[in-house]
């Protein structure tokens, strides 16, 4: 008798222990995510008043891709949550110009306000769902992948043949593949599948911002049309 009582017991105490884990995840990954949104768009912001040049494509892609290779290298390390900050300021900057854009047209401020309003009720709705469900969208993780590969190459297709249409495509699947991600992403940590705060949250910054960037070109098109 006194053995299942003991097994009972543990088995209670790690329930706890995970859920405590659980918690701490969640908690750590909005505050370091809500610190790096605000420090994206005021580097966005200082891109736009200063009137500092688009990267380019390949300054672009580099310089994703090594942050994001360098965050997933120190991700248990001292300097993790610089390297996220060096990501999400990087990502910051590329959006200056394209708001900047967006702005010398007729109606583009109310076209971004509109993108972030939008942007900004789709995370709170997909998240609260995730949350209050705790549902496991885990198994969505295979598609959305494959979405993002496709969407890549029809983006960059788009942009080398100078199909407007084709691009606009793109912009509506990225924004569909983007809430996708924030519901996977959102499952993975309520459910304990992601454990690393800084990766969630560099997750989640990222779905975010393709949201927002798919969201004003599409916003923007039906202004412009």
């Amino acid at each position: 008798m006194t053995q299942p009582a003991i097994y009972r017991a543990g088995t209670a105490h790690s329930g706890l222990g995970s859920t405590l884990a659980t918690h701490r995840v969640l908690r750590n990954t909005y505050a370091l995510l809500s610190m790096t949104l605000l420090f994206s768009a005021a580097v966005a912001g200082t891109a736009v008043a200063l009137r500092l040049p688009a990267p380019g494509l390949i300054l672009t892609l580099a310089g994703y891709f090594g942050l994001l290779f360098l965050i997933h290298k120190v991700q248990n390390s001292g300097w993790a949550v610089g390297a996220v900050f060096a990501l999400t300021g990087f990502m910051g900057y590329t959006l200056g110009p394209v708001l900047s854009a967006h702005l010398a047209l007729p109606g583009g401020g109310q076209t971004i306000a509109l993108a972030l309003g939008a942007t900004g009720a789709t995370f709170l709705a997909l998240s609260g769902y995730v949350l209050a469900t705790r549902r496991d969208f885990s198994f969505m993780g295979g598609f959305l992948f494959a979405g993002m590969v496709i969407a890549i190459l029809a983006g960059l297709a788009a942009m080398f043949f100078q199909i407007p249409a084709l691009g606009l495509a793109v912009s509506a699947m990225v924004a569909l593949l983007s809430a996708g991600l924030i519901l996977f992403e959102t499952s993975r940590i309520v459910n304990g599948g992601e454990t690393n705060y800084v990766l969630a949250t560099v997750g989640l910054f990222v779905s975010l911002f393709n949201l927002f960037t798919s969201l004003l070109s599409l916003f923007g098109f039906s202004t412009n049309d």
